[in-house]
């Protein structure tokens, strides 16, 4: 079925689009649209323009034999900020209190559409670093860090609290909870992480920062790279946590159950 020019750039941004950061050749679009290559490489022209245009990411040819065109997930700052004025919004209703201080965020966490932007922010973020992994610790963190993974087409590693027998030998380090000052353990399989890998870890929340600092260090067993740290919300306190250069995307100044109050906030470096 031959294609009309805006039905080829609409099938073209859709694949592209569901398929981040992973390389089609023009070849692929050719037989898929029954065109020519020059025809092909002038829908991509106009494709590459109207999503810089609409600020929806980039679309990137890479020359040479191994090379063809893939999409890159970018969040402009304009449209980071307003999703996550919009996240903190959501977060600061006093009903989310639950005994104990804490912030109910379960809803959010699992919500496809609003973890897929937070992957997609993380992307932006780590972009240009050669990232080969995402890693993040079970279970609160793994959507975020699923949808990281995906922005960025590089696999997930996720450190188990328990190891398991189906996951064969295993890395295994003991570390303390910078919140709750508990010694706890975290494993993940010998054959999960290249040696010298260039890795990203990302989690739900941060306080101390003593997970964070826990997958630092067995990160550091397979003599990775930890290229950067990004949590969907930090506590404003303590101020110095036990990793350096992490990201948040929000910050948590306070919980106030007595006088019903959430003080959560944006990241200001993001906005």
């Amino acid at each position: 079925m031959k294609l009309k020019r805006n039905e080829r750039i609409g099938a073209l941004i859709k694949i592209l689009s569901d398929h981040p950061n992973e390389i089609f050749t023009l070849s692929f679009f050719t037989n898929q649209f029954h065109a020519a290559k020059s025809t092909i490489s002038e829908d991509i022209v106009v494709a590459k323009k109207l999503m810089e245009d609409l600020q929806l990411g980039k679309i990137e040819t890479i020359a040479g034999a191994a090379g063809g065109v893939k999409y890159v997930p970018l969040v402009s700052r304009q449209n980071g900020k307003s999703f996550l004025e919009e996240l903190s919004k959501k977060l600061s209703d006093p009903s989310r209190i639950i005994p104990g201080a804490f912030l109910y965020m379960a809803d959010i966490i699992y919500n496809p559409s609003l973890v897929k932007k937070m992957g997609e922010i993380f992307a932006t973020q780590f972009a240009g670093e050669g990232i080969d992994y995402v890693v993040t610790v079970e279970t609160k963190g793994i959507p975020i860090a699923m949808m990281t993974a995906h922005a960025l087409n590089v696999p997930l590693i996720i450190l188990r609290r328990d190891s398991k027998v189906t996951e064969g030998s295993t890395v295994s380090i003991n570390y303390v909870s910078g919140s709750t000052g508990k010694i706890q353990t975290m494993s993940v399989s010998k054959r999960a992480i290249k040696n010298g890998a260039n890795v990203i870890i990302i989690d739900d929340f941060m306080k101390a920062g003593g997970t964070a600092k826990g997958m630092v260090d067995i990160i550091n067993e397979f003599e990775g790279n930890v290229k950067g740290i990004g949590v969907m919300i930090a506590t404003k306190e303590p101020k110095e946590k036990l990793v350096q250069d992490y990201v948040p995307l929000l910050v948590l100044d306070r919980v106030d159950p007595i006088q019903q109050e959430i003080c959560i906030f944006p990241n200001e470096r993001l906005i």
